[in-house]
C-alpha cells in the first residue's frame, strides 16, 4: 500500500491561507472518493475541503484552530490498491475528482455533508516529525453522557470569540448538537466574578482579520472624503407601506428601495461606480452596478454582493437582498459572493444609531450610509411637524471626483428620499 500526502489547494480569490476549523476525519478512519474531510476558514467564507480518492487517513497535518498555507501538507492518505492509478488517471483527465476547496458535487450535497457530519473529534496523529506538533488530547466526556457537538462554524466562531466553553453548554439541538441559541445563552448567563478574568486575548484570524486588513488598507491607500444631509424619510415610509400593501408577496423593504435609489443615482453619475488602479495610474468605471451592503454576522461584518443590481426589478432586488443576509447570516456565502462590489450600500440605522463616517469598503470609490428613521420636528408645508426624519452620509474617494460630483450624487438620493416619484423616471 502507498501513501499519498495531499496539500491545501488553491481556494481562489487570491486567497494564501486558511485556519482549520474542523476535522471531519481522525487518523484509522476510512474515507471515500469526494468525502468531506476538513472544513477550513478563509478570509471570506468557510469552505468543505474533500478528498479525490478512497483510501485510509495516515496521518493530519494540522490541528483545529491552526492556520495552514496553501500548497502546505494537510492530510496523508494510504491508498487502497489500484486507487492510486485511478486518481492519477482521472487527473490525466480532468475529471474533476481533484482537491479543490469546493469539492465536485452541488451545493446541496455539500450542505447535506455537513449536517451528516460526525461528532467534534480532535485527531491523534501517528508519530510525527518534530517540526509537526501534535494535537492536544480531547478530555473524555463524562461517563454516561455525550459531549456535546459543534456542527455549525457560526455557532463555533461565536462561542470562541465570546469565549465560551462549549463541552460545559446544554445542547438544545437533535442528536446533542450545540445550536447557536446555546451560546448565545451562555454569553447572556453572567459569570461569578471570580471566573472573570482580566484579561481576555482572541485570536486576529480568520474574517476578523480579513476585515482588519481591508479597512487599514483602505485607510492608508484612499484619501477618502465624506458629506451628509438629514433628510424627511416619510415619503419613502409611506410608499414602502404602499407596496406592501399592493403586493404583499414582493415584500420591498427600506433596504431594497435604498438599493433601488442607489442604483438610480449612479446611473446618473457614473464616475462613483468606479476604482482606481494604482498601479496603471487609472479610474476604473464599470458599466455593471454589483451593489454591496454591509451585513452584521456571527462572523463579523460581511458586505455581500448583489451583481448586475442595474438589470433587476425592485422585487428582484429585494428577494436577492434577503437571499443574501439569509446566505450571511447562516455562513453560506463563498469567496464570490463577497468580491467584486463597485458600491456599497451601509444602512447603520438598524444598530439605533443616527450617523457615521464609515471606511470605504477598498478599493470600491464610493460608500453611501443611511442612519436610523425617526420621529423628528420638522418644516413641512409651513409648519413644524412630526416626520420621519433620517440622515444620509455619503464617503467617496477623492481621487475619483470632486464635491461637486459627490454632492450631486446625494442630493439626488434626498430628493428620491424625499419624494420616491423621481425613480418612475429613472426605472
Amino acid at each position: 500500500m502507498t501513501a499519498t500526502v495531499f496539500n491545501l489547494p488553491d481556494l481562489g480569490e487570491g486567497l494564501t491561507e486558511a485556519e482549520i476549523l474542523e476535522w471531519k476525519v481522525a487518523v484509522g478512519d476510512p474515507v471515500t472518493v469526494d468525502q468531506s474531510v476538513v472544513e477550513v476558514e478563509t478570509a471570506k467564507a468557510a469552505v468543505d475541503v474533500p478528498i479525490p480518492i478512497a483510501g485510509v487517513v495516515a496521518r493530519l497535518y494540522a490541528d483545529a484552530g491552526s492556520v495552514v498555507g496553501v500548497g502546505a501538507p494537510l492530510i496523508e492518505i494510504t491508498l487502497r490498491e489500484g486507487a492510486g492509478e485511478r486518481y492519477r488517471e482521472e487527473e490525466r483527465a480532468g475529471s474533476g475528482n481533484v482537491l479543490v476547496g469546493y469539492g465536485t458535487s452541488d451545493g446541496a450535497s455539500r450542505r447535506s455533508r455537513r449536517r451528516a457530519a460526525r461528532p467534534e473529534t480532535a485527531p491523534v496523529p501517528a508519530p510525527v516529525p518534530a517540526p509537526v506538533s501534535a494535537p492536544a488530547p480531547v478530555p473524555a466526556p463524562k461517563p454516561g453522557a455525550e459531549a456535546p457537538r459543534v456542527i455549525s462554524p457560526v455557532v463555533r466562531r461565536l462561542a470562541k470569540e465570546h469565549g465560551v466553553d462549549v463541552a460545559a453548554i446544554e445542547a438544545s439541538g437533535p442528536g446533542g448538537v450545540v445550536l447557536r441559541r446555546d451560546v448565545e445563552a451562555a454569553i447572556a448567563r453572567p459569570e461569578p466574578p471570580e471566573e472573570t478574568p482580566d484579561v481576555v486575548r482572541i485570536p486576529l484570524r480568520g474574517t476578523r482579520r480579513a476585515i482588519a486588513e481591508k479597512l487599514v488598507r483602505s485607510r492608508s491607500e484612499i484619501p477618502d472624503a465624506s458629506t451628509w444631509v438629514d433628510v424627511d424619510a416619510t415619503p419613502l415610509v409611506e410608499l414602502r407601506e404602499r407596496i406592501g400593501r399592493a403586493d404583499p408577496d414582493a415584500r420591498v423593504g427600506t433596504l431594497a428601495l435604498l438599493a433601488r435609489i442607489c442604483v438610480a443615482g449612479l446611473r446618473r453619475y457614473p464616475q462613483l461606480n468606479a476604482h482606481v488602479d494604482a498601479e496603471r495610474e487609472e479610474i476604473v468605471q464599470s458599466s455593471r452596478i454589483h451593489l454591496g451592503f454591509a451585513a452584521q454576522t456571527g462572523r463579523g461584518l460581511v458586505v455581500p454582493v448583489v451583481r448586475d443590481a442595474q438589470s433587476l426589478t425592485l422585487a428582484e432586488l429585494a428577494a436577492a437582498l434577503r437571499r443574501r443576509t439569509d446566505d450571511a447570516r447562516e455562513g453560506r456565502l463563498t469567496p464570490a459572493d463577497l468580491t467584486g462590489g463597485t458600491f456599497t450600500l451601509n444602512n447603520y440605522g438598524v444598530f439605533g444609531v443616527d450617523g457615521s463616517n464609515p471606511i470605504l469598503n477598498h478599493p470600491e470609490a464610493a460608500m453611501l450610509g443611511v442612519g436610523r428613521i425617526v420621529d423628528r420636528p420638522w418644516a413641512f408645508e409651513g409648519e413644524v411637524r412630526l416626520r420621519k426624519v433620517a440622515q444620509l452620509s455619503f464617503t467617496f474617494d477623492h481621487r475619483i471626483c470632486d464635491g461637486g460630483v459627490a454632492g450631486g450624487f446625494l442630493r439626488f438620493v434626498a430628493d428620491c428620499v424625499e419624494r420616491p416619484e423621481l425613480l418612475v423616471t429613472r426605472l
